[in-house]
């Protein structure tokens, strides 16, 4: 009798109940793992499996800045001629049902949801005129209910900015713990009795009459699920090269503690490249992607020494001029852009789906694209 041996040996137990799952999802940031808890919520006997390459989620997720994207006025105005209105109501609306659902679904103390506002900073060049938040507001007056754009230069000397010439507050903006939302949504994920496998990077897949296959990088292993849905936002690229995905670095650094800090909430300049929040009594500060279009559409996860420098500067002469300060941490998130700001949420082929490039804005639609998957994928399941 010859006996062959495999250099990996899987038993009946884990060929047979470990492998497969109804659904399985790549990627175990907000939109992965959104997704997989709206389809545990609607349908509780359907088993979700979700992998992620990384120990934790790689992109954005748990890099990002913990802005609840509702956005500045400058952003809007960009993003209404480039879009058209129709289409920018729209998004507006998904952005704001996703941030309630995301409040909802797990409490504000669990993500230390804060309403602070958030703050546009304009130099003298970009001072907005009060028609146009007029026309702004009534534009947005049905998504918010009320005019959430106001000019409030008398916090500008209060606040201790420097050149800086109007402020504008946007009323609905507000912050959250990033990595409390992900420990949070992760934990409820497991309660719904999703299966989430880390250090698992899928290398291909292949779609069958009866379902689809993923290879890993496991030697040995695959998966079989009969949906799969691709939640990789600025990584989709290396399974839909043919998608509208360009990836954007967002460079970050975090100060220690600056006593008597000022000022709470979210804050931008420059047309929203650049945007820094109080952590405590700590800025966090991140942007500066312009500087450096071309060199920052990557998905190496590297500092950029100039880009740093240029954050440092804006906080010694605009934010906190005069301060002292050190930085404590820096870091970098991978971000997904498209040429029209709309998220990548479709089906690709009969069995495969996919919600990404979320154009800097997870954190208010991750939750809205998880819901939208979910109904997709389990109507056609």
């Amino acid at each position: 009798m010859v006996y062959c041996y495999k250099k990996s040996m899987l038993s009946f137990w884990e060929k047979n109940y470990l492998l497969s799952a109804d659904i399985i999802i790549v990627g175990s940031g907000i939109t992965g793992l959104s997704t997989a808890c709206s389809i545990k919520e609607k349908s509780p006997e359907t088993s979700v499996l979700v992998l992620d390459q990384g120990v934790l989620p790689t992109g954005a997720s748990t890099k990002n800045a913990g802005f609840a994207c509702i956005g500045s006025i400058t952003e809007k105005m960009h993003d209404l001629k480039l879009m058209g209105e129709d289409a920018f109501l729209q998004l507006i609306a998904d952005r704001w049902e996703g941030l309630n659902r995301l409040r909802k679904r797990l409490g504000d103390d669990k993500i230390d949801f804060q309403n602070h506002g958030g703050y546009e900073l304009l130099s003298n060049a970009q001072v907005l005129d009060p028609d146009q938040l007029d026309e702004m507001n009534s534009l947005l007056q049905p998504v918010f209910n009320k005019h959430v754009f106001h000019i409030v230069n008398n916090r500008i000397l209060s606040f201790g900015f420097k050149q800086v010439d109007q402020m504008i507050v946007n009323e609905v903006e507000g912050q959250i713990n990033t990595g409390l939302m992900m420990h949070h949504l992760w934990s409820y994920a497991s309660q719904l009795g999703v299966r989430i496998l880390t250090g698992v990077s899928v290398q291909h897949f292949e779609e069958t009459n009866s379902g689809v296959t993923v290879e890993t990088n496991q030697s040995g292993i695959s998966f079989s699920g009969r949906q799969l849905i691709l939640c990789t936002n600025a990584f989709t690229s290396a399974f839909l090269p043919e998608e509208d995905i360009t990836p954007g670095r967002g460079q970050v650094l975090l100060t220690d503690e600056i006593a008597d800090l000022p000022w709470k909430g979210v804050f931008n300049f420059d047309e929203g490249f650049y945007y820094f929040r109080n952590l405590g009594n700590r800025i966090l500060f991140g942007g500066g992607r312009n500087l450096e279009l071309d060199h920052e559409a990557t998905i190496k996860f590297e500092i950029n020494p100039r880009i740093q420098a240029v954050l440092e500067q804006y906080l010694q002469h605009t934010i906190i001029p005069g301060r002292a300060f050190q930085i404590t941490d820096r870091w970098v998130g991978i971000m997904a852009f498209g040429k029209d700001k709309l998220p990548l949420v479709k089906r690709v082929s009969s069995r495969v789906w996919v919600g990404a490039r979320l154009n800097g804005m997870g954190v208010a639609l991750g939750s809205k694209i998880g819901d939208q998957l979910a109904e997709m994928v389990l109507e056609n399941d």
